[in-house]
C-alpha cells in the first residue's frame, strides 16, 4: 500500500501548485479556444469559463499542471473551482458539470501518475470552489432576509461535483476560498453524504490507521477588520467547520502573505488539524494585477516556516510555477507543524467565538426570541415585522445573552418559515450575530430549516430517545454534520423523567450513544435535566428542583465533558403573572444550581435580580420552596405572592448604560451600533440644544459617521456595520426633514441675500415639485432665487444667468432626456467662459451620472445635490470665500475617484448576452394552451371632466407624504411621535385643498384609453384596427444580462401572443391627466406669494393623475377588458398591485424609451381629445399626467430592461427606422460600456 497524504503530512511541509487562471490569462484564449469543436454551436458565449477547457482544451490544461509538477508542488488543484451546476448556470453548462469535473480529476491524476516517485509522491486535490451565491447575505440591500439561493440546491450542486471529483479518482478534496462559511458546511454535507454513499469515507494509511478521507477547507480574509466577507473572525470560522474531521485548515487569497500572516498564526495556535496557506502574489495594483516577484512571496511566508506554523504552502492569484518553485526549495530546510490538541472546553460561535470551559461564567441565554416567551415577539412574528422582532434579540444581547434562543413553535405560525425568514434577518445584524444560536423547537424540520440558515457553530435545543434509538441516532448524526452542538433532554420511550434516577439513567444513555455510535465530542453534549414547575399545590412535584440540581452535580462528576442547561423559566410557571416573584426564583434557583455545575440556562438575562438583593422575606419564602425545606413552603410563597401581586407582564429590564452618556456620544453610539430605538428621541433632545436641524446633521451626525469611516478603515469595523450605521444616519435625516421645512417659514428675510441662485427645470421636463422645494428652502435661508421655471432651454438659463449676474446655478429634472439637457448646459457653460457653480439634481439624478457625465464637461464647480435639505448647506460651502475652494477640491477628489471606481469595476459588470440569445431565452409561453381574454370593448373611448370626488379616493397617501420629504407610511405617520403632528396639520390642509379643488373645479380631469387586438412580431408589437387592419407598431427592448438558469430575458412583447401563433390578442393604452387649469390658481397663489399652496397644489394634482390611473385600470379590469371581473378588492390592495396585469409607463424600467410616447399619443389622439401634450423632450403637458400600455396575461409582470448592447441599438434603430445616434441619445443612460464608448 502507497503512502497517503497523512503518512507525508507528518513528514514535511507540502507545496501546492499555483494559479490556474493566471496561467490560462498567459494564453490569450479567444472564444473559439473556450468553445472547442465540443461546444462550436453552444447558445452562450464561453470565453472565461475556465472550467470548461478540461473538456475542450485539455492539454493546455496538462501542460499547465505539467509546468507546476516540474517546480515541484506535491498537490495539484483539478480545474474545477467553477465547475458547479450554481456556477456554470450562467454559461447554460450545468448539464456539463459530472463530465467537466470527472475529466478534470482523470487528466491530473493521470499527471501526477507519471510524476510521482517512492520518495516524493504526489498528490490531486480536486478543487471546490464557494460558487457565485452566499447563503449567509441577501444580495438585495434592501431585503435582508431574501437569498437567491437554498441550503438544499448548494448542497445538491456540491454533490454532483464532489461524486464526479471522486469517481476521477482524486486523492483528497478541497473546498477552498470560504467567503460565507454556510456555504463550506454545505460543501462539507455534500462531501459527508457522498462519500460515505460511495463507501470512501475511511481509508487506511500505510502505517494501517483509519483516518477520514482528506478534505482540506481554505477561507478567504476580505478586508482588514480580519473577517470574512460574511463576517466572522478566523477563530469563529475555525469553530464553525471543526466538527469535520479536517485534513487542514488555513486562508487563500485576497490577500499577500504578509498580510495573512497574523490569521494563519491565530488558527495554528487553535486548530487540531493541519495548516494551510496560499495566498495572491501581494495585494493587486490599480490595475488589478500582481507585481509581488517570486523572491518576495518566500520572503513573507518565511516567518510561517521558521515558527512551524504550516503543513502546506503553496500560490493563489498571481502566481506560476516560478513562485512555486522557489517556495518548493525554501520549504527542503523547514518542520511540518503539530496541530493543537483538540479543545475540551465547550466551543461555539456566531461571528465571534465563544468559548466555555471550566472554571468559565454560567452562560446566559436569552429567552426572549421565543414565541411563547414574549407576547410582543410573538405579535411581531405572526405580523410579519422580521425586523422589528429584531428589537427583541438585540435587547437580550444588550442585557448580557451570550446565547440566543430561538423557537417558532406556534400552531397558528409556518414554525419552518418563520424561523429561516428570522434568522436571515437576523445575520444582517452584526450586533445580534455575532453572538452563537439555540435553535429551539420541537419539530425536526424546524430545527434543520433553522441550521440550513446558521454560519456559525450553534446548539440544537432539542433531541430526545422519546421515539426510540433509531431516530435519536439518526438526528444526532445529521447535527454532527450540520457542525452544531446538542442539548439532549432527559425524555425515552417511557416519557417525560421527574426523579433524580431516571434523570441520571436517560443522560448515562444518551451520553454513551452520542459519544460511541456518532461520533460526538462530549464537550458538545449539553444535558437538560428537565427543570419542571414547583410550588404547583402538588406533593409530588415538591422536589423537582431538588432533584434536577443533584442530577446536574452527578452529570458533571460522572460524564465527563458533558456540559448542563436548562429552561429556567419553566421552574416558576406557577407563579406567572407576579414577575417579582418569578425573577426571585430564577435567581435562588440559579445560584444553587451554579454552585452544582449548571453551564448554561436559558434566561431572561436582563431581568435576574442580584441573589444577594433579594428582599426578605422573599428570599427565604423562595428558597424554602426550591430546597423543599418546609411541607408549607408553597403555601407561605403564595400567600406572598397573592400580597404584591403585579398586573402587567414586563417584557424585560433593558439597561442602556450609553444612556447616560452626552447627547453627541448617544448619537455616536447610536450609528456605530446602528441602533435607532432612541434615535427619534436624541433628536428631539438635539432640536432644544442646537440652533437648526442643518447644524445637528453637520455636527454631531457627520462627526459619528467621520468616526465611522476611521474605524472602518482600520478595520474595527466591517462592511455589515457600516450598512446598518448608514440606515440608522438615513433614518436621522428623514427625521429632521420636517423641521427644516419649519426652520424655513420660522426664519425669514432679515438681512441683505446670502446670494443669488437661479433654478430651472430643463428644456423638455415639465416636473418642478423638488425643484420648487429647494426653491423653498433656499429663500428661508436668505438666498435670493431666480426661478425660470419649467421646461427652460440652455440658452435662456445662461442668457439669464448673466444678466441676474447671479452667484450659482441649479438644474433639476425628472426624466431620463434630461440628463442629456444637463449635459449640455454644464458644455456651453464651459464655451461661454461662465464660471458660476453649477448645482444638478432630480430624481434621475446621481453622483455617479454628475461625476462621470456632466462635471467633465467643465472646469469649474459641479455639484450633485441629493437632497432639498442639503441644498443650503452646499450653497453657504460655495458662496463661503474660505471654504469654497476646499469644498471643490474635495468634490473633484470624490468625483475622480468615483470615476476611477467605476472603470475599475468594469470588469466585474454584469455580463451581457447577444441580442439573439437573449431572444432564445425569452418567456416561452405555449400559445396552444394559453387562455386569451376577449375584450368587452375594443376601440378607443374618451373620458373627460371627470368626477373628482371619485378619483379622490384611489389617492396613494403615502406618497403624498413623500413628496413633501415626510417618509412614513399613511396613516401610521399619524402616530409618530415627532413627524405626527407635523403630518396630521399637513394632511388636514391637502383635505381642505382637496374640497376646494373638487368643489370649485380648480383642476379637470380627462382620460383616453384603447384595447385593440395585437400581436407581437419579434421585440415589436403590431396593433391593429377593430376591424382587424395593421395599424401602428409599438417597439420595446428587451433585458439583455444573462439570467440564472430558468429566468428568461423579458420583453413586453413577451405578453402578446405572436402574430405566428394565429392567435389574435390584445393590448391596451392609456393617458389620464388632473391637471388642465392648474395655471389659473398658480398664478393666484404665486400674487400672494404663497408658495406652501402652489406646492400643495401641485402635489395634489400629480397624487390625483396617479389616482386616476388606478381607477381607470380598475375600471378596464373589471368593465371595459373585463378580464377580472370578478375583482373585489380593496383600496389598499389595489395600490399594492395585487391585481391581474401590468399598466407600465414608457420611461420606466420596462420599456425605458419616452419616445414611444409619440406613437401612443397619436393612436389615442390626446392631445386634441383630451389636452394633454408631449414636450420635445417627450415629457407630459400638463404634469399631473400618466400614460401607459394595458397588459392583461397573468404571468405580465414589471421588470428592468437595464443596459443594452449595440446590437440591440442597431436592431431597435432598425426597428423605429431612426439613426444609431438617435437611439443613443434616447436611450444614453442604458447603455452599457462597450456602446457608449
Amino acid at each position: 500500500m502507497g503512502k497517503t497524504i497523512y503518512d507525508i503530512i507528518q513528514q514535511r511541509v507540502l507545496v501546492l501548485d499555483g494559479a490556474m487562471g493566471t496561467m490560462i490569462q498567459k494564453y490569450h484564449l479567444k472564444e473559439e479556444d473556450f468553445r472547442g469543436e465540443l461546444l462550436k454551436a453552444h447558445s452562450c458565449e464561453l470565453k472565461g469559463d475556465n472550467d470548461i477547457l478540461c473538456l475542450t482544451q485539455p492539454e493546455l490544461i496538462k501542460e499547465i499542471h505539467r509546468q507546476y509538477l516540474e517546480a515541484g508542488a506535491d498537490i495539484i488543484e483539478t480545474n474545477t473551482f467553477n465547475a458547479n451546476a450554481i456556477s456554470q448556470a450562467d454559461y447554460k453548462l450545468e448539464h456539463l458539470v459530472y463530465q467537466m469535473n470527472y475529466e478534470a480529476a482523470r487528466l491530473a491524476v493521470e499527471l501526477v501518475r507519471q510524476y510521482s516517485t517512492a520518495t516524493k509522491p504526489r498528490f490531486v486535490a480536486g478543487s471546490i470552489g464557494p460558487t457565485n451565491k452566499t447563503l449567509s447575505l441577501s444580495p438585495d440591500v434592501n431585503n435582508p432576509g431574501y437569498r437567491d439561493v437554498s441550503f438544499k440546491q448548494m448542497e445538491e450542486a456540491y454533490i454532483t461535483q464532489v461524486e464526479a471529483l471522486l469517481d476521477g479518482g482524486v486523492d483528497m478534496l478541497l473546498i477552498e476560498t470560504i467567503f460565507d462559511t454556510l456555504n463550506a458546511k454545505a460543501a462539507l454535507m455534500a462531501c459527508e453524504r457522498v462519500l460515505r454513499a460511495k463507501g470512501k469515507d475511511i481509508i487506511i494509511t500505510a502505517g494501517g490507521q483509519k483516518r477520514k478521507f482528506p478534505i482540506m477547507v481554505s477561507g478567504t480574509i476580505s478586508d482588514a477588520s480580519g473577517r470574512t466577507l460574511s463576517g466572522q473572525t478566523p477563530e469563529a470560522f475555525l469553530i464553525s467547520l471543526s466538527h469535520a474531521e479536517l485534513l487542514s485548515i488555513g486562508f487563500n487569497c485576497s490577500m499577500g502573505a504578509s498580510q495573512l500572516r497574523p490569521f494563519i498564526e491565530e488558527i495554528a495556535s487553535k486548530a487540531p488539524f493541519y495548516i494551510s496557506v496560499y495566498p495572491n502574489a501581494g495585494l493587486p495594483n490599480q490595475f488589478g494585477e500582481y507585481e509581488q516577484s517570486p523572491i518576495e512571496m518566500a520572503h513573507d511566508l518565511e516567518p510561517l516556516l521558521i515558527a512551524s506554523k504550516v503543513n502546506i504552502i503553496g500560490g493563489c492569484c498571481g502566481t506560476t510555477p516560478d513562485h512555486i518553485r522557489n517556495l518548493a526549495e525554501m520549504v527542503s530546510r523547514s518542520q511540518p507543524h503539530l496541530p493543537a490538541p483538540r479543545p475540551e472546553a465547550l466551543t461555539l460561535s456566531g461571528l465571534d467565538p465563544l468559548v466555555q470551559f471550566p472554571g468559565s461564567n454560567f452562560i446566559n441565554i436569552g429567552e426572549r426570541t421565543n414565541v411563547s416567551g414574549s407576547k410582543k415577539f410573538a405579535r411581531l412574528i405572526r405580523e410579519d415585522k422580521f425586523e422589528e422582532a429584531l428589537q427583541v434579540a438585540r435587547q437580550q444581547v444588550e442585557n448580557g445573552a451570550q446565547i440566543l434562543d430561538i423557537n417558532m413553535d406556534d400552531a397558528l405560525l409556518d414554525s419552518e418559515s418563520c424561523m429561516k425568514k428570522f434568522l436571515q434577518h437576523l445575520m444582517s445584524d452584526p450586533e445580534i450575530a455575532r453572538i452563537p444560536l439555540m435553535i429551539d423547537s420541537s419539530k425536526w424540520s424546524v430545527i434543520e430549516a433553522g441550521l440550513q440558515c446558521t454560519q456559525g457553530k450553534c446548539i440544537v435545543n432539542s433531541i430526545s430517545l422519546k421515539e426510540g434509538e433509531e431516530i435519536f441516532l439518526h438526528h444526532a448524526q445529521t447535527i454532527l454534520d450540520y457542525g452544531a452542538a446538542v442539548v439532549v433532554m432527559a425524555f425515552d420511550e417511557n416519557g417525560q423523567a421527574d426523579t433524580f434516577e431516571r434523570r441520571i439513567s436517560i443522560c448515562q444513555r444518551a451520553y454513551h450513544l452520542l459519544t460511541q455510535q456518532v461520533g460526538f465530542h462530549a464537550s458538545d453534549i449539553i444535558f437538560d435535566a428537565n427543570v419542571l414547575a414547583i410550588a404547583t399545590g402538588m406533593s409530588e412535584h415538591n422536589n423537582y428542583a431538588v432533584d434536577f440540581i443533584r442530577a446536574v452535580k452527578w452529570i458533571k462528576e460522572n460524564l465527563p465533558g458533558a456540559r448542563t442547561s436548562g429552561g429556567i423559566s419553566n421552574l416558576s410557571f406557577s407563579f406567572r403573572g407576579n414577575d417579582s416573584v418569578r425573577e426571585a426564583m430564577h435567581s435562588v434557583f440559579l445560584y444553587h444550581a451554579i454552585q452544582a455545575g449548571l453551564d448554561m440556562g436559558i434566561v431572561n438575562a436582563g431581568a435576574l435580580p442580584v441573589y444577594e438583593e433579594i428582599p426578605e422575606p422573599l428570599l427565604t419564602l423562595v428558597e424554602d420552596v426550591i430546597l423543599n425545606r418546609r411541607k408549607d413552603a408553597t403555601n407561605r410563597l403564595v400567600m406572598y405572592a397573592s400580597q404584591h401581586s403585579e398586573k402587567a407582564e414586563n417584557e424585560g429590564l433593558i439597561t442602556h448604560n450609553w444612556r447616560n452618556d452626552s447627547l453627541e456620544k448617544r448619537l455616536e453610539h447610536a450609528l456605530i451600533k446602528g441602533i435607532n430605538d432612541f434615535l427619534e428621541e436624541d433628536i428631539k433632545e438635539a432640536l432644544e440644544i442646537y440652533p437648526s436641524a442643518l447644524q445637528i446633521i453637520e455636527g454631531p451626525l457627520m462627526d459619528g459617521m467621520n468616526h465611522i469611516g476611521e474605524l472602518f478603515g482600520s478595520g474595527k469595523m466591517f462592511l455589515p456595520q457600516v450598512i446598518r450605521a448608514a440606515r440608522v444616519m438615513k433614518k436621522a435625516v428623514d427625521f429632521l426633514t420636517p423641521y427644516l421645512e419649519k426652520e424655513k417659514r420660522a426664519n425669514g428675510i432679515v438681512q441683505s441675500p446670502a446670494g443669488k441662485i437661479l433654478l430651472a427645470t430643463v428644456k423638455g421636463d415639465v416636473h418642478d415639485i423638488g425643484k420648487n422645494i429647494v426653491k423653498v428652502v433656499l429663500s428661508c435661508n436668505n438666498y435670493e432665487v431666480v426661478d425660470l421655471g419649467v421646461m427652460v432651454p440652455a440658452k435662456t438659463i445662461l442668457e439669464t444667468a448673466v444678466e441676474e449676474k447671479v452667484d450659482i446655478i441649479g438644474l433639476s429634472g425628472l426624466i431620463t432626456p434630461s440628463l442629456e439637457e444637463m449635459c449640455l448646459v454644464a458644455e456651453e457653460m464651459e464655451i461661454r467662459g461662465i464660471t458660476q457653480p453649477l448645482l444638478i439634481g432630480g430624481a434621475t439624478t446621481s453622483e455617479l451620472h454628475t461625476a462621470l457625465r456632466i462635471a467633465p464637461k467643465r472646469s469649474f464647480p459641479v455639484v450633485y445635490v441629493k437632497d432639498a435639505s442639503l441644498a443650503v448647506n452646499i450653497a453657504n460651502q460655495l458662496m463661503n470665500d474660505s471654504t469654497q475652494q476646499k469644498f471643490w477640491a474635495d468634490i473633484q477628489l470624490k468625483y475622480r475617484n468615483l470615476r476611477e471606481k467605476y472603470e475599475a469595476t468594469k470588469n466585474n459588470s454584469p455580463i451581457y448576452l447577444p441580442l439573439s440569445q437573449a431572444r432564445d431565452n425569452r418567456l416561452k409561453l405555449d400559445w396552444d394552451q394559453q387562455f386569451i381574454y376577449q375584450p368587452a370593448f375594443i376601440g378607443i373611448k374618451y373620458f373627460r371632466d371627470y368626477d373628482l370626488k371619485e378619483i379622490s379616493s384611489f389617492i396613494d397617501w403615502t406618497f403624498f407624504f413623500h413628496a413633501w420629504r415626510i417618509n412614513g407610511k399613511y396613516p401610521y405617520i399619524f402616530d409618530d411621535a415627532v413627524k405626527g403632528e407635523e403630518a396630521k396639520k399637513l394632511f388636514a390642509d391637502a383635505k381642505e385643498m382637496l374640497q376646494e379643488i373638487i368643489q370649485n373645479k380648480w383642476l379637470q380631469a380627462n382620460a383616453a384609453f384603447f384595447i385593440l387586438p395585437a400581436n407581437s412580431v419579434g421585440d415589436s408589437i403590431e396593433v391593429y384596427q377593430p376591424d382587424g387592419k395593421a395599424w401602428k407598431i409599438l417597439h420595446f427592448l428587451r433585458n439583455q444580462e444573462k439570467k440564472p438558469f430558468g429566468i428568461p430575458n423579458l420583453c413586453l412583447s413577451d405578453f402578446i401572443a405572436p402574430k405566428e401563433s394565429q392567435c389574435t390578442d390584445y393590448i391596451g393604452a392609456f393617458a389620464v391627466t388632473a391637471g388642465l387649469g392648474i395655471e389659473d390658481q398658480l398664478d393666484k397663489f404665486e400674487e400672494n406669494h404663497d408658495d406652501y399652496s402652489s406646492i400643495m397644489l401641485k402635489i395634489l394634482a400629480d397624487r390625483l393623475a396617479e389616482a386616476f390611473a388606478e381607477l381607470l385600470h380598475k375600471r378596464i379590469r373589471t368593465e371595459f377588458w373585463a378580464y377580472a371581473p370578478d375583482e373585489n378588492l380593496s383600496i389598499e390592495d389595489i395600490l399594492k398591485e395585487k391585481y391581474q396585469g401590468i399598466r407600465p409607463a414608457p420611461g420606466y424600467p420596462a420599456c425605458p424609451d419616452h419616445s414611444e410616447k409619440v406613437t401612443l399619443f397619436e393612436m389615442l389622439d390626446a392631445e386634441k381629445q383630451i389636452g394633454i401634450s408631449l414636450t420635445t423632450n417627450y415629457a407630459m403637458y400638463p404634469a399631473a399626467s400618466v400614460c401607459g400600455y394595458y397588459f392583461s396575461h397573468p404571468q405580465s409582470q414589471y421588470f428592468n430592461v437595464g443596459k443594452i448592447n449595440v446590437d440591440q441599438v442597431q436592431d431597435y434603430a432598425l426597428r423605429k427606422q431612426i439613426s444609431i445616434r438617435e437611439v443613443e441619445k434616447l436611450l444614453r443612460t442604458h447603455l452599457n460600456d462597450e456602446t457608449s464608448n
